[in-house]
């Protein structure tokens, strides 16, 4: 038997390798997409059937289980087929009516994610809005269910700005679309009033989370970043570098009421990074003021005289005001209660 490990290699083995390798892998996940997508129409089917009969017939409850029960004698080996279950191929054959669904973003997402658009979402605009988001980003289930709760894509690009004003069209565009209002920090775990430079660091040290509310591209760069200029010493709060748009963004936080010279110092931010940082291939730097509260017209005017391109939006951590907190009991007496509670029955698949 030949011993693999001395042979010689021939020139461009290892390239060779590389690009099987990568071949390989790209071939698995095209198939395994494929193979969901399938299964993606069969429930679309599925559900599209009965929906109609329900329409025509009435078909109530009774009718599923019986359904259910008739299909999984069928087909023994196949799960999925539950009454709980064809009543989701119901819910999602009548939210995504229009064929055929395997062109729709939403037959790329697992069915988990599926059914997590369909308990937590109304209306149909935002059900698709998110299952596109989802696609483009490769949110896991879990990260939909937080993006939803969190209300990520009604708060992206909301935040007053001066980017229209300050860029040109489409980069304006794009620009506005990285800037939420307002923004949420429930998970540093703060209450009350809290400094400035403590909000940073809590920020900073929860880093992974702090790039996931900010939105899909931000790099950290850095904190309290140094610039000399001539002598004179200047701190940028939060450093990010987008890495989509390939633009450098200076982040401030206040913790305060928005007030007008707020604007004028991230001005003075933002031009900074943009002569001493910002290479030819970048696009212009942009500023985000990120403050406790703001008078949007206040803003509004500040932004009009400023010449770098900035938004100002709000920010939140406080998931229940104090009083409805001190109601809630404590994790201790959760942690007990759910300890001695009876175990409830096997979730159907």
């Amino acid at each position: 038997m030949t011993d693999l490990r001395v042979v010689d290699l021939p020139g461009g083995y290892t390239e060779l390798l590389d690009s099987l390798k990568s071949t390989v892998r790209d071939a698995r996940i095209k198939a395994l997409r494929t193979v969901n997508t399938q299964l993606i129409e069969l429930y679309w089917a599925i559900g599209q059937g009965v929906r109609l009969q329900q329409e025509q017939h009435g078909w109530g409850s009774g009718v599923i289980k019986r359904l259910s029960s008739d299909l999984r004698v069928e087909f023994p080996e196949m799960k999925g087929l539950s009454p709980r279950n064809i009543q989701y191929m119901t819910t999602f054959a009548g939210a995504w009516q229009d064929g055929p669904i395997a062109q729709q973003a939403v037959a790329q997402l697992p069915w988990g994610h599926v059914t997590v658009l369909l308990d937590k979402l109304d209306a149909q605009e935002k059900r698709t809005s998110y299952a596109a988001a989802a696609v483009q980003y490769g949110w896991s289930r879990n990260v939909l269910l937080n993006m939803i709760m969190n209300r990520t894509l009604e708060r992206t690009g909301a935040a007053p700005s001066n980017f229209a004003q300050q860029l040109v069209a489409q980069d304006s565009e794009l620009a506005q679309q990285i800037a939420k209002d307002p923004y949420n920090f429930e998970f540093l775990g703060l209450s009350g009033e809290v400094a400035e430079r403590e909000l940073e660091l809590a920020l900073t040290s929860r880093i992974t989370e702090t790039l996931r509310e900010l939105g899909p591209g931000f790099a950290f760069v850095g904190r309290q970043v140094h610039f000399d200029v001539d002598g004179d010493d200047y701190y940028v709060d939060m450093l990010f570098f987008h890495m989509d748009q390939n633009r450098y963004v200076v982040i401030e936080l206040k913790t305060g009421k928005f007030q007008p010279e707020f604007a004028g110092k991230l001005n003075f931010y933002v031009a900074l990074v943009d002569d001493m940082l910002r290479r030819e291939h970048h696009n212009e730097t942009i500023g985000i003021l990120i403050c406790g509260t703001k008078n949007d017209r206040s803003v509004r005017y500040s932004l009009g005289r400023s010449t770098s391109p900035m938004a100002v939006a709000a920010y939140t951590y406080d998931k229940l005001p104090a009083d409805e907190k001190k109601a809630l009991p404590n994790e201790g007496h959760v942690v007990a209660a759910l300890e001695w509670a009876e175990p409830g029955p096997e979730p159907e698949d």
